[in-house]
Formats: structure tokens, C-alpha cells, sequence
């Protein structure tokens, strides 16, 4: 029983660590508002054999793999949007978190919007890249 606790205990901490520094989450609806009026950027995290199956039509296709490797089309692409609010999202909301960190601790403001999926489910645009 004592094993069991410390388990449950683990992996709360997990997902309570994944959440905070995932930062402040927002709903697709409000993502999509914040992208319409020229507020933000949207950002697809995901990698690009999953851009395949379609991604959020205002969304801009940049891996999470180039943000933590070499860059190439991150740095000019975070040049350029120095400003700009980043709303991240991903396939699930955790790949989304781990890039929203990443970003944060460089000074940028960032949401995560989660999922390709709520998106989807929120009845907003998509295309096929």
C-alpha cells in the first residue's frame, strides 16, 4: 500500500510539474482570436510527417525537434517575432509544453493552445500542408 501512495505521489508531481511548465494553456477559440486580430502567432510543434493529416490553417510549421536542435528555422523565425505572442500546439498538449518552456525561459510570451485535435474539434479552419 505504502509503494502504491509514493506511485500515486509520483506521478501527480509529474503532471503538476508538466502543467506548470507547460505555462498558461488557452482554448482553441481564444488562440484562434488572439491569431485573427494580429495579436499572436500559431505554432505547430509537431513534427512533419504529422503534418500530413492536416494542421490549423493560420498555423506556422516549425518542429519542436529544430527548436532543440539547430535552429534553422526557428531563429529566424523567433527574429522576426521577438514581440509577438507564440501560441504553441502540438498532438497532444505536451510537446507544445516542453517548446512553450523553452520559450518562456528566453523571455518570450507563450501560450499553449494543446491539441491539433481540440482544434479540430472546435470546428476551426484546417489544411493540408
Amino acid at each position: 500500500m505504502k509503494t502504491l501512495i509514493i506511485i500515486a505521489a509520483v506521478l501527480m508531481a509529474v503532471f503538476v510539474a508538466k502543467r506548470l511548465f507547460a505555462g498558461p494553456s488557452l482554448s482553441p477559440g481564444e488562440a484562434d482570436k488572439r491569431v485573427a486580430t494580429g495579436a499572436a502567432v500559431l505554432i505547430d510543434v509537431r513534427e512533419p510527417s504529422e503534418w500530413a493529416s492536416g494542421v490549423a490553417k493560420p498555423a506556422v510549421l516549425l518542429p519542436l525537434s529544430d527548436l532543440t536542435g539547430s535552429r534553422s528555422k526557428w531563429k529566424p523565425f523567433l527574429e522576426q517575432n521577438r514581440d509577438t505572442e507564440l501560441i504553441v500546439y502540438c498532438r497532444s498538449g505536451n510537446r507544445s509544453g516542453i517548446a512553450a518552456g523553452i520559450l518562456r525561459g528566453e523571455g518570450f510570451k507563450v501560450s499553449n493552445a494543446g491539441s491539433f485535435h481540440s482544434w479540430q474539434n472546435a470546428g476551426l479552419p484546417t489544411r493540408k500542408p
